[in-house]
């Protein structure tokens, strides 16, 4: 199974996913900001990036673009429950494999990390 990077900054939220995935048998790691999601990044491999688009000290999108100029064949999957957050999302398309909508069921969002990872 993958080995996947969950950052989110709302720990109920990160937490759910976490235990979502590992149902799947994947192993998770959690950050709680893009900052923390990168430094762990540099330190681990990882399979699958699943990241929040709006977090504080660094969110999502720069968090995309760092990753993937550092790590270029990681899949990446981003999720926002704000409709201009998606449209942000726009110009690092190429980057990443999709953006799943906030708030999302249980089957959503291991239907939406098994895609990504076949991607």
């Amino acid at each position: 199974m993958a080995r996947i990077l969950i950052t989110e900054d709302e720990d109920a939220l990160r937490s759910f996913v976490a235990r979502a995935l590992q149902l799947d048998g994947h192993e998770t790691v959690e950050a709680g900001d893009g900052a923390d999601g990168l430094a762990r990044l540099k330190d681990q491999r990882f399979d699958l990036l699943l990241s929040d688009i709006r977090m504080p000290v660094m969110d999502g999108i720069e968090l995309v673009h760092q990753a993937s100029a550092a790590f270029p064949q990681l899949k990446i999957l981003l999720m926002t429950g704000y409709a201009e957050q998606r449209e942000r999302a726009d110009d690092i398309s190429g980057k990443v494999v999709d953006v799943i909508s906030k708030p999302f069921s249980l089957p959503d969002i291991r239907k939406a990390v098994a895609h990504a990872l076949a991607a």
